[in-house]
């Protein structure tokens, strides 16, 4: 699910939130860090991938250390990513807001066992 980083209207502070506003979403308060962390951890990728992208185009072949220290538009780059929301605090919006699509692996193998077991005993 690609998210527009720039347009995250997501907390850039940290903020105190009301647990049991976690546990509505999925009926399970860890079930709920799960799907945080995982989520969490897809943003921060994605961004990691996209400042490398951006950051790629102004390498430069020669290793001039003046060039390091003079590149304005890296550094403008990287302040923004810096400014961005976290991306925990993205992925706690996303779960509040119900724009997570969790897929349980566990049901489905529930599922796909009950189905078999009926056709057995047929």
């Amino acid at each position: 699910m690609p998210i527009n980083f720039k347009t995250s209207d997501a907390a850039r502070t940290t903020i105190t939130r009301n647990i049991v506003d976690f546990e509505e979403t999925t009926g399970n308060i860890y079930e709920s860090l799960v799907i945080l962390s995982k989520r969490s951890g897809q943003i921060s990728l994605e961004l990691k991938e996209e400042l490398t992208r951006k950051l790629e185009e102004f390498a430069s072949t020669t290793d001039n250390l003046e060039e390091i220290f003079e590149n304005r538009e890296q550094i403008e780059i990287s302040r923004f990513y810096e400014r961005l929301p976290k991306p925990n605090a993205m992925a706690i919006k996303e779960l509040l807001e119900d724009e997570i699509y969790v897929r349980r692996h566990d049901e489905e193998n529930e599922l796909g066992a009950d189905t078999s077991s009926e056709k057995k005993e047929k």
